[in-house]
């Protein structure tokens, strides 16, 4: 029977942008509604100040994360064809190169080198890829990938507190849209740990911890700004 293991790494580039996106929405729009509500305007006024924040934010993080992850990607193809460009004019001293790097892991220096050898023969650019670069297949950028989840999963994390003040009675939704982008939050931070085998305890204290700062700082600016109206 084989040794069977269960890694998660695979996970890191679309699981991040996703809980970026979820958090942020979630934080954002409900600081949104709860600011908007704080300074006392209509039920019309605070749904339409948080479905414009859906909108205008989903878009922010699909344009922001396919932009920050392209520029990652063409950082990668740069030097993925400096490398290729280095393998075919001084093989020798790439080798060399991929020797010490071995060496410097834990291995013997003839070990090392046919090792080297080895790899190289197989596939040379990956090989440097992955032990000189540190680019993989699983830890590539993909820009598209992050900018669809991002902007998905924000649409579904601000429609959360939307949806809390759309059933709450006006006077009351600072306290329950709180309340609940809280638990949203709680929830998220949980989900994301168990989707990529983290302690679930710490991203949970870590999001609901934010996400309570964010809320407090902005029905602190409404409050402000409503009494002085």
């Amino acid at each position: 029977m084989g040794h069977k293991e269960l890694h998660r790494t695979d996970r890191i580039g679309w699981l991040r942008a996703a809980v970026l996106g979820a958090n942020d929405g979630i934080v954002s729009t409900a600081s949104l509604v709860v600011g908007v509500a704080a300074a006392e305007t209509s039920r019309g006024s605070i749904m339409v100040a948080g479905v414009a924040g859906l909108v205008a934010g989903a878009m922010s993080m699909a344009a922001g994360e396919y932009v920050s992850v392209s520029s990652q990607a063409d950082t990668e193809n740069a030097d993925l064809e400096r490398e290729k460009k280095e393998l075919a004019t001084d093989g020798d001293a790439e080798l060399a190169e991929l020797t010490a790097i071995y060496v410097g892991r834990g291995l013997e220096e003839s070990l090392a080198r046919q090792v080297a050898q080895q790899l190289t023969a197989h596939d040379a650019l990956a090989t440097h890829a992955r032990d000189e670069l540190g680019i993989s297949e699983t830890m590539s950028a993909r820009p598209i990938q992050a900018a669809l989840a991002s902007a998905a999963t924000f649409g579904v994390g601000a429609a959360l507190p939307l949806l809390a003040a759309f059933i709450t009675p006006v006077n009351h939704i600072p306290a329950i849209v709180s309340i609940t982008a809280l638990a949203f939050l709680a929830l998220l931070g949980g989900a994301s740990a168990r989707a990529g085998g983290a302690p679930i305890g710490k991203a949970v204290a870590r999001v609901t911890f934010w996400g309570a700062l964010a809320m407090a700082a902005t029905a602190g600016v409404g409050a402000l700004f409503g009494v002085a109206a």
